[in-house]
């Protein structure tokens, strides 16, 4: 049974559900003010306008001036123009190190200048981009720093979305709206958002939408791009409303000819914006390096004019008990001779820290910059796209990289999903036409909604689908067409799928080709045909997919009346449902093992039928835990839990995502480079680590560990000093560690297995606490390796509690890696898997928040 450990939407116990949003109301939303700065107060309803550039006329010169001596060489530079303008100490004309400095000053003012120059010139172009505003009973075109939270927009296709919007209708059948979120999240797939029924159905008109008087009560600004919560009321009534129903800011509309939205967050109160964060003074490591060395510098500069003023002290002794007859021409004492030598000492030392170097580096870093956008190899060709340097500083922040991070679908893989293979009922189905050959002759003729484009084929299992008398086989075609998100377009007189999700647009067109076609969608209906017979399912509730739950259902009643739940997700969570399991469950299992050792995605497929007093019981706590504005998303994974359980296994599906063209050469010169890199899947354990060779992340040489493994290693390692010293010989091997991120504990979790906030012994270095104190160790680069089976799992929750706390000796090798199969592992990573049981892009950003802040020491 699953907990009810939800991530971040747990953070909705802490959340206020005090933002309130009357619609076309500016009125009401301008006389809340919220405290500012000392007793300033300021609107707590933002204006849509959007400030991102650092300086403005007046705090330029005072800030930047600031920026410019955080640089401790800067500092050493005034000190020493200020000791030069002392006549006593002074060897040079202070305006001669004065003038070189403002020079200096100059160039790095007048780089930040011209950056900041270009942020105003885009805060103005945005804030000026015109967009419809309702204004009494008619849309009117204003800018979008005019817009206020309440107001109503109406929005056309290929437009930009310029605030947070809850969507109230489209054009669209059943209000839906397609977006496309690459400003966002860097997804170029299409998603939909859907208005709700009542909006849908009564705001139909302008007229209509300038007397909509709803409130809608929600959580405050945030910086959750995936999470909203909040509901509407409207005429004495309440509606819930999630992440479904908003449109993003920076969205843009695709493939819908006319929406209207709510604002509901405006300007700097828009997720987008709140994930921005302040511009604030960034510095590379060499800059801080500098900082040091010239402290140190400095220091030994005053150690040697010490040593130098005492050794004067005594000489000057000397020199005027010799020349006696010299003492009334100095009229100043010992002390006082000494302590003006100290300072022209350093003065006279001072060039030890050359001025003109730093000068020179800003060109350098200049010509560099021109030279990164004259580069011939980083120019790509299919989108005539040269390389871009925004910072003249950019091949010293590129030097100082350490870690990668990156997502492995569509990143390192081309994102075109291809459909490989199938499992029903415990029979492989492979492709009869590896070659091409029968598709040069479309084998799905006989189908007229089949695209042609499908390069599965296998004729036995088109004859028992065309047969209609095995029920494994109907209902595994259907749980395609109908458990997913897909939205379909007509054009041109052929249906267009657009999915979020390429593996669902993958599914849903083998299921259409094998003649289980999904023809359209309603709020509240699905309607397929089914080897030519249409049929229309009503959908009475849709349980999402997301990286906790791992799975999607969708619970229907078909046209006879009996209600079925369709579930497909993750082997961990569908085989863990089953009502029962036999020689077909098994034979299942090991048919997912070896698909996933050909690094091919697979999904288990299950059914089953529901009871109408089951259903009459479950509804009610549903329809309660949707209202919810406290703990919602809990209370709905509690209440869909309940529903999929006793499942009957259809079978399961592979699908193939091919690597980029030249992926395995950049990993191999990342890696001569030092550089780790981490790499977010969704996909099995056997998936993960074949992948990881295919593009060198691993290679044969390596010894892998499972789990299990480790665990012995890590509890001998304790136990004497010999397995000590055994463990740090083993580490210098080229090794990679392949291990579930379940062995390490929940990281929210408490007790021993949580080994996020254990203390790491760093191979006898005390200093070494805990994991997040810092993400740069000798172990960041260390290889693990595999004996036995891979992608071995550890033991029970039983078993890790029984062999105690997860504490990781930090000894690895210069020379090695690490690489990680799963997301809540603390350790180095070359491959992450997250075990979503399906591509989960928006994770990838939370995933790498999570690790970067527990990273080893």
């Amino acid at each position: 049974m699953d907990g009810v450990h939800l991530g971040e939407n747990l953070e909705d116990k802490d959340t206020e559900f005090t933002w309130e949003v009357k619609a076309n109301d500016r009125t009401y939303h301008k006389q809340f003010k919220k405290k500012g700065f000392l007793c300033w107060r300021q609107k707590k309803y933002k204006s849509n306008a959007i400030h991102t550039a650092k300086y403005n006329i007046f705090s330029f010169l005072p800030l930047n001036l600031y920026e410019q001596f955080h640089r401790m060489s800067n500092l050493y530079f005034l000190f020493i123009i200020i000791l030069q303008g002392i006549p006593e100490i002074s060897t040079l004309p202070w305006f001669t190190l004065f003038a070189p400095l403002v020079c200096l000053f100059v160039i790095r003012a007048t780089r930040d200048l011209v950056d900041d120059i270009g942020r105003h010139r885009s805060d103005k172009i945005i804030n000026n981009r015109p967009c419809q505003i309702l204004r009494g009973k008619s849309f009117l075109w204003k800018k979008w720093k005019n817009l206020c939270v309440g107001d109503v927009v109406c929005l056309s296709k290929d437009s930009i979305v310029p605030a947070d919007l809850l969507l109230l209708a489209s054009t669209e059948p059943s209000s839906l709206c397609y977006v496309e979120t690459a400003d966002i999240d860097g997804e170029t797939n299409l998603k939909f958002r859907q208005a709700l029924t009542v909006t849908h159905h009564e705001l139909t008109s302008p007229k209509k939408m300038a007397s909509f008087q709803g409130t809608v009560t929600c959580e405050e600004p945030n910086s959750r791009m995936h999470h909203f919560v909040g509901s509407l009321e409207w005429n004495s009534r309440k509606y819930p409303l999630d992440i479904g129903n908003l449109l993003l800011r920076g969205c843009k509309i695709r493939n819908t000819d006319t929406c209207y939205g709510l604002v509901i967050y405006a300007g700097l109160d828009t997720k987008i914006m709140k994930n921005c964060g302040k511009i604030h003074l960034k510095r590379t490591k060499l800059d801080l390096m500098m900082n040091k060395l010239v402290a140190l510098i400095f220091l030994s500069l005053v150690i040697a004019s010490l040593l130098l003023t005492v050794g004067f002290t005594f000489m000057v002794k000397q020199f005027k008990a010799k020349h006696y007859y010299m003492s009334p021409t100095h009229g100043r004492s010992d002390a006082m001779e000494s302590f003006f030598i100290f300072w022209g000492f350093l003065i006279l030392l001072s060039v030890m820290v050359p001025m003109a170097m730093f000068i020179i580096a800003e060109f350098i870093y200049l010509g560099n910059s021109i030279f990164i956008n004259w580069d011939l190899n980083m120019y790509y060709e299919p989108l005539d796209m040269p390389a871009k340097a925004r910072s003249t500083s950019l091949n010293d922040q590129l030097g100082q990289v350490q870690y990668i991070f990156s997502d492995k679908t569509g990143t390192l893989t081309q994102n075109i999903m291809t459909f490989k293979k199938c499992c029903i009922n415990g029979c492989i189905y492979d492709s009869d036409d590896e070659h091409g050959t029968l598709r040069k002759r479309n084998p799905y003729a006989w189908n007229p909604f089949a695209d042609g484009k499908l390069q599965f084929y296998n004729k036995e299992l088109e004859s028992l689908v065309q047969g209609r008398q095995d029920r494994a086989v109907q209902e595994f075609w259907r749980l395609l067409a109908i458990c997913h998100t897909v939205m379909v377009q007509e054009k041109d007189n052929q249906l267009l799928y657009q999915a979020a999700s390429p593996d669902e647009e993958a599914l849903v067109t083998a299921a259409r080709n094998f003649g289980y076609v999904f023809l359209s969608r309603t709020q509240d209906t699905i309607t397929l045909v089914e080897l030519g017979e249409e049929r229309v399912y009503q959908v009475l509730a849709m349980m999402d997919f997301n990286s906790v739950r791992k799975r999607m259902s969708v619970l229907v009643r078909n046209p006879e009346g009996s209600i079925c739940l369709y579930t497909k997700g993750a082997d961990t969570v569908i085989l863990e449902r089953l009502r029962s399991k036999g020689v077909m469950e098994a034979t299942t299992e090991e048919v997912l093992a070896a698909f996933a050792e050909q690094t091919l995605r697979t999904l288990c497929l299950a059914y089953k039928d529901v009871e109408e007093d089951a259903y009459k019981e479950w509804e009610p706590e549903h329809q309660e835990a949707a209202l919810l504005l406290q703990n919602r998303a809990q209370a709905l994974h509690q209440v869909y839990n309940k529903m999929e359980q006793n499942l009957q296994l259809l079978g399961a599906t592979a699908i193939e995502d091919k690597l980029q063209d030249g992926v395995p050469e950049t990993i191999k010169c990342l890696k001569k480079g030092n550089i780790k890199i981490w790499v977010l899947t969704g996909d099995k354990p056997e998936t993960a680590v074949n992948i990881g060779f295919a593009c060198q992340l691993l290679s044969e040489n390596m010894i892998i560990l499972e789990d299990k493994d480790i665990n012995q290693v890590l509890e001998r390692y304790w136990e004497d000093n010999v397995h000590q010293k055994a463990f740090k010989m083993m580490t210098h091997h080229n090794m990679a560690l392949v291990i579930n991120g379940e062995f390490l504990g929940d990281p929210q979790a408490k007790g021993p297995c949580g080994g996020i906030g254990e203390e790491i012994p760093a191979g006898g270095d005390a200093g070494h606490r805990r994991w997040s104190q810092r993400c740069e160790h000798d172990q960041d680069c260390g290889h693990w390796c595999r004996t036995g089976r891979p992608g071995g799992h550890a033991g029970s929750s039983e078993q890790r509690l029984r062999a105690g706390p997860v504490l990781l000796p930090a000894a690895a090798a210069p020379c090695a890696w690490a690489l990680v199969l799963h997301a809540s592992l603390q350790v180095p990573a070359l491959l992450l898997l997250q075990d979503s049981g399906q591509h989960d892009g928006p994770d990838m950003v939370l995933s790498s928040q999570r690790l970067l802040c527990t990273a080893p020491v």
